[in-house]
């Protein structure tokens, strides 16, 4: 139980921290990498440039944490909480967060390439400018979101749910992605591309 304490700048690497608690501390510029956080309470913490490289924590809860800067390349956090997380600029490449939640979450300029987001929800989002090149958003919700800048070069969008947001400001978007993605007719798309006759898609059993 490490709740409200200053642990700015502290070394936790390769330790087991399962089942601890560290909701609103002060862990700026912690080194968390190769951690095991797994079930870990992070809520409403500072982890502003906290270093979680290679780190395990399924269903870890970090709502509401400041995650500005902080870098997660090569983390395994499936199923984790990071609703409505502060993470511009945070570093999420080649991440495993299969079935989380970003919703409400300040993504913006946040590197998430080549990074597992299966079924990862993303309403509400701020994620202008966010880099998803060669990422797996198969069934991931972005409906309704404003993709201004986003980079979806190579990204996989199998039922991405797409409907109602705003993609005309999207970079590395084909027509190949578009077709097996789900959008409505309120989905702004690229030039030249164009909706596919399959929109919207069919609901689908869980």
């Amino acid at each position: 139980m490490l709740t409200n304490e200053d642990l700015t700048g502290t070394n936790f690497q390769r330790s087991l921290l399962t089942l601890s608690d560290f909701a609103s501390s002060k862990m700026a510029g912690a080194n968390l990498s190769e951690t095991e956080v797994s079930r870990t309470r992070f809520e409403g913490a500072d982890l502003s440039k906290a270093n979680f490289t290679k780190a395990l924590g399924w269903r870890a809860n970090f709502g509401q944490a400041n995650l500005n800067g902080a870098d997660f390349s090569s983390a395994d956090m499936n199923r984790s909480n990071f609703a409505q997380v502060k993470a511009a600029g945070a570093n999420f490449s080649k991440s495993e967060l299969n079935r989380s939640d970003f919703s409400g979450a300040d993504l913006a300029g946040a590197n998430i390439s080549k990074a597992e987001l299966a079924r990862v929800l993303f309403q509400s989002a701020k994620i202008a400018g966010v880099d998803f090149s060669y990422s797996n958003l198969s069934r991931s919700r972005l409906d309704g979101l404003d993709l201004r800048n986003v980079n979806l070069t190579g990204s996989y969008l199998y039922l991405t749910q797409i409907g109602g947001a705003d993609l005309s400001g999207a970079t590395g978007l084909t027509q190949a992605q578009i077709e097996i993605a789900c959008g409505t007719a309120q989905t702004k798309l690229p030039a030249g591309l164009n909706p596919p006759k399959t929109w919207p898609c069919q609901e689908e059993e869980e």
